[in-house]
């Protein structure tokens, strides 16, 4: 598990530096927001991080069209992130502002200075 956890440190990290920042790893531990259409496969996933608090990480991920509804997003535990999508693991170091959306062929990452509080 280690070396595997080493490996995709350094997808983070390259990730991040890929886009001129430096990466802020999620806490051990940490939950992050999910939409149930990112376990389902709905394309394009997009991804927001907001500023940690309250036991998250400040991640909140979804697939397809957002929605407003107050169950939209599930807590889901960071590790658990590896059997959902992981696709997404490698932008999870990119610090709070940052943006992405992905689809099998396609990736844009950018930061965002509205959702910064």
């Amino acid at each position: 598990m280690k070396a595997h956890s080493s490996v995709l440190q350094e997808l983070q990290r390259s990730k991040c530096s890929q886009y001129s920042t430096s990466p802020d790893y999620p806490a051990p531990g940490t939950k992050l927001g999910i939409s149930l259409s990112v376990r389902d496969g709905i394309l394009p996933i997009h991804g927001l991080r907001l500023q940690p608090e309250g036991g998250t990480c400040g991640w909140y991920i979804w697939a397809g069209e957002f929605s407003e509804a107050e169950d939209f997003f599930k807590p889901l535990h960071v590790t658990h992130l590896r059997d959902w999508c992981p696709a997404v693991l490698p932008f999870l170091a990119l610090p709070p502002g940052w943006r992405f959306l992905t689809d099998a062929d396609y990736e844009d990452v950018w930061f965002d200075q509205a959702n910064i509080r």
